[in-house]
């Protein structure tokens, strides 16, 4: 197993067109696709995207402590914000801000000034020692306390609480190469598998994490044509 990124973060919402409109209006997204099921926005379709999945009902935040987001101008973004009625706080220097859905953002600068983009999740498990080293074994890169996927992190914190009947998080998926070589290795792990899809553009294994975090595998097929 090798992540060669942070392709998205999956959430279920009973606000999805609030929570994609927010993202878009404030924090430079687009729609990118829209089914039944789902509305996925992003800067690029190419780079770090969130993918929102319909809910009904409230959900509760369980390990998704906050999704990290890159954005153009943090200065833009926050007033644009706060222009639409959220709180933005300012948690050790970066701004913060509840979405709907309680979907928790920080806002960092993009790197490239121009793209909106992930920048890291952060979960708040019970023993994110051994989730870490479980997800080093899972294609993530380990550098001191962090897990590292590329240019992109996953951050794990303590104090997380049991596993919630109906979470706020749905997925977090990686970038790879091959889907397929995934699965075979998960198969001959012994690694329990959601669902393997294989979808227009993509094709993608689901695997259960440490403390029940569900994790994509996703292979761009060769015609990827998302904008």
């Amino acid at each position: 197993m090798h992540a060669k990124t942070l392709d998205h973060v999956a959430v279920w919402t009973p606000e999805r067109d609030a929570l994609a409109e927010a993202l878009i209006d404030c924090c430079a997204m687009h729609e990118i696709e829209r089914t039944d099921e789902f509305t996925l926005v992003g800067g690029d379709a190419r780079r770090g995207k969130l993918t929102l999945f319909d809910a009904d009902g409230a959900r509760e935040a369980g390990p998704l402590e906050r999704v990290v987001l890159r954005v153009p101008s943090v200065d833009e973004a926050r007033g644009r914000l706060e222009a639409a009625g959220f709180e933005v706080r300012a948690d050790d220097g970066t701004p913060t801000v509840e979405a709907p859905s309680g979907l928790p953002l920080a806002l960092v600068p993009a790197d490239d000034g121009g793209v909106a983009d992930l920048d890291a999740v952060v979960l708040r498990l019970r023993e994110p020692d051994a989730a870490a080293g479980e997800l080093e074994s899972m294609g993530l890169e380990r550098v001191g306390d962090d897990l590292r996927v590329a240019d992109k992190r996953v951050v794990l914190h303590g104090d997380g609480g049991p596993e919630p009947v109906r979470p706020l998080l749905n997925h977090v998926a990686f970038l790879v190469d091959e889907a397929h070589e995934v699965e075979v290795e998960a198969r001959e792990r012994g690694l329990e598998i959601d669902k393997v899809v294989d979808a227009e553009n993509t094709r993608a294994v689901f695997v259960w994490g440490p403390e029940r975090i569900r994790l994509e595998y996703v292979e761009h097929k060769p015609g990827f044509s998302l904008v």
